[in-house]
C-alpha cells in the first residue's frame, strides 16, 4: 500500500510538471503570435493601402480590408517614374557598398585579431570610439570634403566610404577572428603562407556567418539609404529608388496608395534576402560560433 501511494505521488508530481510545461509552451506561443501580429501589422497596412483607391484611403475611420483589390496600382506606380533606371542605380550602389564592407572590414578585422603590432589595442579602442560620434556631426565636414574633391552629383560619396572600414563591422568580424585558434595561423605561417593568404584561404571561409551578417546589414543600409543620395545626387538620371518614391509626395497632397505600393516593392528585396540568409544572420550575431 505504501509503495502504491508513493508511486501515485510520483505520477501526480510528474503530471504536474508536465502540465506546467505545457502551460508555459502555450503562453510562449500566444506571446510569439501576438508579437508576430504586432510586427507584421505595418506590412499588412502597407499592402492594404497599396491596393485601395485614394477615396478609400482617405475615408474615416480607416478600413483594414479594402473594398476592391486594385492590383493595377502597382503597374501605375512603376510607370509613374523611370523605376527601371532607379533600380539599376540602387543595385549598382548597393553591390559596391556590400563588396567594400565585406572585404575591407574583414581584412582590417583580421589585422586587429591575428597580426601582432605595437599599439594594436590602443588603435582598436580608437576605432571603437568612433561609434560614439553621431553621424550628423560629420555630415557637414563630409559634404565640404566631397565638394572640394568635386564628387558631388556622383556615386563616389555613397560608395567610397565603404572601402575605408566601419567600426561596428570591424568589431563584429574581429570577435569572430579571435575564436580561430592561433595554432592554425602559426601552422600556416610555418608552411610559408603570408597573412594575406591566411586571411583569404582560412579566415574568410571560417567567418562566413559573420560575413553574411555584415553583407545583410550593408545591403539593407545602402538599399534603403535616403539621406545620402538626397545630399549628393542632383541629376534625375542618377536617382535611387528612395528618391524616386518622392514623386508621389507633393506640396499639397500625397498619393498614399501609390506611395505604399512603391514602398512595398522597394522593401521586397530586403525581405527576400533576409528570408534566405536568416540562418547565417543568426549565426553571425552569435560571436562564439566563429571557429566552430
Amino acid at each position: 500500500m505504501v509503495k502504491q501511494a508513493a508511486g501515485r505521488q510520483k505520477v501526480s508530481h510528474f503530471e504536474t510538471i508536465q502540465g506546467r510545461r505545457q502551460a508555459l509552451n502555450i503562453i510562449n506561443w500566444v506571446l510569439l503570435a501576438a508579437g508576430s501580429i504586432l510586427m507584421l501589422s505595418p506590412l499588412w497596412w502597407m499592402l492594404v493601402t497599396s491596393v485601395k483607391t485614394m477615396q478609400e484611403v482617405m475615408t474615416y475611420p480607416p478600413t483594414f480590408w479594402p473594398e476592391s483589390w486594385n492590383w493595377s496600382n502597382y503597374m501605375k506606380t512603376w510607370e509613374a517614374a523611370p523605376f527601371d533606371l532607379y533600380t539599376v542605380n540602387t543595385l549598382t550602389i548597393t553591390i559596391l557598398v556590400v563588396i567594400g564592407n565585406v572585404f575591407v572590414n574583414s581584412f582590417i578585422a583580421y589585422g586587429f585579431a591575428k597580426v601582432p603590432f605595437k599599439g594594436r589595442n590602443v588603435l582598436f579602442a580608437i576605432v571603437l570610439s568612433t561609434m560614439m560620434i553621431p553621424g550628423f556631426v560629420t555630415l557637414i565636414p563630409q559634404y565640404v570634403l566631397f565638394a572640394k574633391l568635386q564628387w558631388l552629383n556622383t556615386y563616389y560619396p555613397l560608395v567610397i566610404p565603404a572601402f575605408f572600414g566601419s567600426a561596428f563591422n570591424i568589431f563584429l568580424l574581429r570577435q569572430f577572428y579571435m575564436t580561430i585558434p592561433d595554432e592554425l595561423i602559426e601552422a600556416a605561417k610555418m608552411e610559408g603562407a603570408s597573412h594575406f593568404w591566411i586571411w583569404w584561404k582560412i579566415g574568410l571561409p571560417l567567418t562566413k556567418p559573420a560575413l553574411a551578417t555584415v553583407a545583410i546589414f550593408s545591403f539593407n543600409g545602402a538599399w534603403n539609404d535616403f539621406l545620402g543620395p538626397l545630399l549628393y545626387v542632383n541629376d534625375e538620371s542618377l536617382y535611387t529608388l528612395q528618391l524616386g518614391l518622392q514623386v508621389f509626395k507633393g506640396q499639397m497632397s500625397t498619393q498614399w496608395n501609390y506611395l505604399m505600393a512603391g514602398s512595398l516593392l522597394v522593401l521586397l528585396p530586403v525581405i527576400i534576402l533576409f528570408f534566405f540568409f536568416q540562418k547565417y544572420f543568426i549565426q553571425g550575431i552569435n560571436l562564439q560560433s566563429g571557429g566552430k
